[in-house]
């Protein structure tokens, strides 16, 4: 399960989420520019510090205004990939993959490699790659610290449909095979449909809806108050 109840003001804008959901598949994140998806994505990866309420992640506490508590980045299990892909330019694919990797080599270091097809890359230097390429190394080498949830921050915005259309066939092969939840943060529907069982709706800092295969998800998903769970302690 993943708990997220958050008040935080940043300049004029202020989010207000409440959310309880199940840490499995792809969880679709949409909005309009302003709505605050990147502010909610900052707070989960440890970017950003909210100014109260807490977040847990399989009933394990990361952020706590009550007990002061805020677990750094690099602790939280969460990887994380940006929009660009973001790779040392010095070392090639695979050193890029071993950087941080929890171990090289294993059954799930070949499956993610066979998954997001990057087999041939391995030799290569991120100079060399496509931008389709270089997303699918990002989302890889991200996996390979066996996150326990990864964060996708519109990973395809910047890619021509063609390319587009591949990676996130890829995405939704690596999600299935490795099994670790992702969030997926896109401004764009048909991404969300293509690829996301579960899809939270932001409007103005809150949660406008919340929806599982299509259907409304149950009202303690997202609704404050008495009905919104609240993080384990």
């Amino acid at each position: 399960m993943i708990e997220i109840h958050l008040r935080h003001r940043q300049g004029g804008f202020a989010l207000d989420i409440d959310l309880a959901l199940r840490a499995q598949g792809i969880i679709g994140l949409i909005g309009r520019s302003g709505s605050g998806k990147s502010t909610l994505f900052s707070c989960l990866a440890g970017h950003a510090r909210p100014a109260e309420g807490c977040i847990s992640l399989y009933g394990r506490p990361l952020y706590d205004s009550t007990r002061n508590l805020n677990v750094p980045p690099a602790q939280r299990g969460i990887g994380v990939v940006f929009q660009e892909g973001v790779l040392f330019p010095h070392m090639t694919v695979r050193r890029n993959l071993a950087y941080g990797a929890r171990n090289t080599g294993t059954a799930f270091w070949h499956e993610v490699i066979t998954a997001l097809d990057i087999g041939a890359l391995l030799g290569a230097r991120p100079g060399r790659l496509s931008g389709g390429e270089r997303q699918r190394v990002a989302i890889a080498r991200a996996l390979m610290a066996e996150p326990d949830l990864l964060l996708l921050d519109e990973p395809v915005s910047a890619l021509d449909p063609g390319l587009k259309a591949r990676t996130l066939d890829l995405i939704a092969k690596v999600q299935e095979r490795t099994r670790v939840p992702m969030i997926f943060i896109s401004h764009a529907p048909e991404e969300v449909r293509r690829l996301c069982g579960q899809v939270v709706t932001l409007q103005a800092g809150r949660v406008h809806s919340v929806t599982e295969n299509g259907h409304p998800a149950p009202p303690y998903t997202y609704l404050p108050g008495p009905e919104a769970r609240r993080c384990a302690r």
